[in-house]
């Protein structure tokens, strides 16, 4: 029987329910909260510091460096092995890649500027919440940047091309794709794209116009998030 209708009853461009915060790690230089559904993701920026060991170090600006890490309870199966993986070697390394094009080191040499991830629990779309928390967390450490990055994943589920999808529509006894976005607000370039599964070509033309308006509605949260987090501190 196809996939017509999703089982929480949102609409194919509906995201989850979404809660964003900035500021919520004192000791930080810049930090943020970013739920969606049941994943939920925590960012904290230290930086720009001096970068050790010096040999990494780049005269002409500064580095970024995400470290990604699911805590041990998160998921939705079975207990995460703590400590690295190469899973979480891969969704830092994409996060970075994801970033940089916003981010603007030049002022800073010979730096560092490292972005801590901690997710405490885990529903689909942890590398996506993952990246809207980190550039939520960037700006409130005030690091130059040209514009937000806002990210949310799309896909198919039995044919039904839909944003967001949940762990239950990954998991659906049927042929799902799943495609994580991250995209520039202004002009919409996309800092990542990838794939899981099978699509047709022109699926996935609709999948990633649905991202366009689907990383509208993250925006719209990342930016309540940082005018709330400015007033505060100018009172």
């Amino acid at each position: 029987m196809a996939y017509t209708e999703r089982a929480d009853g949102r609409k194919v461009g509906e995201l989850r329910p979404m809660e964003v915060k900035a500021g919520v790690v004192p000791s930080a230089d810049g930090s943020a909260s970013f739920k969606i559904g049941k994943t939920w993701a925590i960012a904290a920026v230290r930086g720009p510091r001096e970068l050790f060991p010096r040999f990494l170090q780049n005269p002409k600006k500064g580095l970024l460096r995400c470290h990604y890490t699911m805590m041990p309870f998160s998921g939705s199966g079975e207990r995460i092995r703590p400590g690295n993986s190469r899973r979480s070697q891969e969704i830092s390394m994409v996060m970075q890649k994801a970033l940089e094009p916003v981010v603007d080191l030049s002022a800073f040499p010979n730096a560092v500027v490292d972005i801590f991830i901690e997710l405490p629990q885990t529903d689909a779309g942890t590398r996506c919440a993952a990246i809207s928390a980190a550039s939520i967390a960037l700006a409130d450490a005030g690091i130059p940047m040209k514009d937000m990055i806002s990210s949310v994943a799309v896909g198919q589920v039995d044919g039904l091309v839909c944003a967001d999808l949940t762990y239950n529509e990954e998991a659906i006894d049927a042929p799902v794709s799943d495609i994580p976005i991250a995209m520039l607000h202004n002009t919409k370039e996309i800092t990542l794209l990838q794939m899981d599964g099978e699509i047709t070509k022109d699926d996935l033309m609709k999948a990633l116009e649905l991202g366009k308006g689907a990383a509208d509605l993250v925006y719209a949260e990342q930016m309540k998030a940082l005018q709330a987090r400015f007033k505060e501190v100018s009172q």
